[in-house]
């Protein structure tokens, strides 16, 4: 690859075709910024002192429609950021002018927007309107001190960087072992721990294509690389500090979902922010064990289906073993959460267990051990004997479908016996002493919500039993309901399904599985990778021996932690045979941990909550979208004071530096509990209080 810029090259995530993320030119500032603030703030006697302005808790993106402001925006929406969007492309979009930006109320100036997004450094073109924009901008950020994100550049000295031909280099950076500098790691990114590795999941495709470029007068960096066959190191993020303004410049392309953007995406925000914002994360990890006290049926490696189920018929109807936990698995498990510093939801049918015991001589030792070692676990309800809680299947045709009553309507389970399954279950517990909460629970296969194809609509009676048996927080697949949704007075608590299936006890079971669904016909599978659009089918099946270890464990680790990175809350979900036998579950769960141990700092730890609080976290950030969308937030600063108003009821998350203070109506009290070295909480009003008031620290 040579060291020099090509400017023929082309960027692959990049929409618009160029490799160079230039702007629309690079303007000409005709207008100086004392005349354009003069026509928008008012005149202020000579004798009388400047107002402290007002700063509104919203940032400005101004879209191209290219991936790494979509990749910026989508991070502000889910940290609950408020922002407004100007689309390039819109010919009707509003023009950025200083009466755009700012404005004057009560006597104080207003800056309307805390820190701006835009594609590039220059986005808005050479002509007369697109450079009078450019100037509104400028000037704006110097009067108000706000700061600007170049989501996607070119490194070249308007950025505060050389040449990439003056010793960087331009290329694919797909596996650079990229890194965090010292002044990234004591600025914005010192939640991380330093190393940052580009991802390289196609060997054969380019993924990510970066500049790197040597820092010039005003230019820190905070993440560089080394330049290949140099032993030097250049910038790829890093903060251009030049007349007055503060732009971040990051010169390497990104999507919303790679990995490195996703670990930098906090640092972004809280720069851009200068660290006060609406809006909180987390990284949250959580791993429900489903099934427990129940066994699960077994993959018939010859016939390639699951005894059991209504698709697996065969010769006189063999049956293969039933995978269970043991004694020794549950001891195993139990010293493993000590070790790893983690908790496990156990999902737990206590019906099913009794039903394993009693065709066992009434003795279970797994039992006796899980209840010796209960108060290690969570325990979530998973009803009493795991029975389908929605339509009566009619299994006498594959697929199966909803019976029917004489009438022709769905036949479906009935209230009392749906409310029986949850109410013996949860009694169980209660009888045993397990930590039990009646308000979660998790039905079998999720039955009960809607099916499709089979059922459309959720069990009429489920909602009724639900409220019967005290149940708010119910389960449902990520894969096939991914909204949180109300059924009665419940909620629904999406879970990521993990590609460790429930029918496997060993590595040899889930690889030949696996096979069976990832691999064409023609290789021996089932081909359904060939008709499923959402699949692809793998270039040649997995050896038996390894494919789980050097295939299947790698994906499940990306895929699971890139749900944690993002902030996401939902639990993953996976069964208890997993825990049995060859006990495949613990090399995902350990490379997950040590994987974001390795990545971030001591204080951002994983957060590992229970059912109800997922929940809960879903449900407040609903309500949070719905108020800021139904323009129904106002949230500003003023020096070192931060005000927040939003419908009674509704909780406002907010992110401030240390030593951030709440104002009550006596005193103050520390606000909020640390995290990635700031302090964040829900919160609101305080009684006999309108608005959130939060004192800042002086130095901020």
């Amino acid at each position: 690859m040579a060291n020099a810029f090509s400017p023929d090259a082309r960027p692959l995530t990049r929409r618009r075709g160029t490799r160079r993320p230039a702007g629309r030119g690079t303007a000409v500032v005709a207008l100086t910024a004392s005349a354009l603030l003069a026509a928008v703030l008012p005149a202020v006697p000579a004798t009388a002192a400047a107002p402290v302005p007002r700063i509104d808790l919203k940032v400005l993106v101004v879209d191209d429609g290219g991936e790494s402001v979509a990749a910026v925006t989508s991070e502000l929406r889910g940290t609950g950021v408020p922002y407004s969007v100007v689309d390039l492309d819109d010919p009707g979009r509003p023009q950025i002018t200083p009466g755009f930006l700012s404005d004057t109320v009560s006597g104080r100036p207003r800056a309307k927007y805390q820190g701006v997004v835009l594609p590039n450094e220059a986005p808005f073109g050479t002509d007369p309107t697109g450079a009078a924009e450019q100037a509104a901008l400028v000037a704006y950020e110097k009067t108000f001190g706000i700061r600007q994100v170049d989501a996607y550049t070119w490194a070249h000295p308007g950025v505060g960087l050389d040449y990439t031909s003056d010793g960087g280099w331009a290329g694919t950076l797909d596996g650079a072992a990229a890194a965090v500098t010292p002044a990234g790691r004591s600025g914005p990114f010192g939640y991380l721990d330093g190393a940052l590795t580009f991802e390289d999941n196609a060997p054969t495709v380019g993924e990510s294509y970066g500049y790197l470029g040597r820092p010039r007068e005003g230019f820190t960096s905070y993440v560089d690389a080394p330049v290949p066959d140099t032993g030097g190191r250049a910038s790829l993020v890093g903060e251009y500090a030049h007349d007055g303004r503060r732009e971040l410049v990051v010169t390497f392309a990104y999507n919303q979902h790679q990995r490195q953007f996703r670990l930098l995406a906090r640092g972004i925000v809280e720069w851009l922010t200068q660290g006060v914002h609406l809006g909180q994360s987390r990284n949250y990890f959580s791993v429900h064990v489903d099934d427990v006290f129940a066994p699960d049926a077994r993959w018939d490696t010859e016939r390639n289906c699951t005894p059991g189920d209504i698709d697996c018929a065969g010769p006189g109807g063999e049956q293969t073993p039933d995978i269970r936990m043991t004694a020794d698995d549950a001891r195993y498990a139990a010293a493993w959460q000590r070790s790893a510093g983690f908790t496990l939801d156990m999902v737990h049918n206590a019906g099913a267990g009794e039903e394993w015991k009693a065709e066992h001589g009434g003795s279970d030792p797994l039992a006796a051990q899980l209840l010796a070692d209960k108060a290690q676990y969570r325990w979530v309800n998973h009803t009493y004997t795991h029975p389908f809680l929605g339509c009566v299947q009619d299994v006498s045709v594959v697929p199966w479908r909803c019976a029917k009553n004489a009438d022709g309507t769905t036949r479906y389970m009935s209230r009392a016996e749906i409310a029986a399954q949850i109410r013996d279950n949860h009694n169980w517990a209660v009888r045993n002493g397990l930590p039990v909460d009646r308000t979660e629970l998790v039905t079998g296969e999720h039955s009960g919500l809607r099916v499709l194809p089979q059922q459309p609509d959720d069990n009429p009676n489920l909602a009724g039993a639900l409220a019967d048996t005290g149940v708010t927080w119910i389960a449902s697949d990520n894969s096939r309901d991914p909204q949180q949704r109300s059924v009665g007075t419940a909620r629904t608590v999406p879970r990521h399904p993990m590609n460790v299936y429930y029918n496997t006890g060993t590595a040899a079971e889930m690889a030949d599985e696996y096979n069976w669904i990832y691999t064409s016909k023609a290789d021996g599978g089932s081909g359904i990778c060939e008709t499923n659009p959402a699949s692809t089918c793998l270039p040649a099946p997995l050896d038996p021996a390894t494919g789980y270890a050097t295939h299947i464990v790698p994906q499940e680790v990306r895929t699971a932690l890139g749900h944690v990175i993002a902030g996401d809350p939902r639990p993953h979900y996976v069964h208890q045979s997993n825990l049995a036998e060859e006990r495949i579950l613990y090399p995902v769960l350990d490379r997950v941990l040590a994987d974001y141990r390795a990545l971030f700092a001591d204080s951002t730890p994983l957060v590992n909550p229970r059912h109800r609080e997922v929940g809960t976290e879903l449900n407040r950030r609903a309500a949070w979208q719905q108020a800021l969308a139904g323009g129904k937030v106002t949230a500003y600063r003023i020096g070192t004071t931060v005000t927040v108003q939003a419908p009674s009821g509704v909780a406002v998350p907010v992110t401030a530096p240390e030593g951030t203070r709440k104002q009550h109506l006596l005193g103050t009290t520390v606000f909020g509990t640390p995290y990635a070295g700031q302090r964040s909480a829900w919160t609101g009003p305080e009684l006999l209080q309108t608005a959130v008031t939060l004192r800042l620290p002086a130095t901020t």
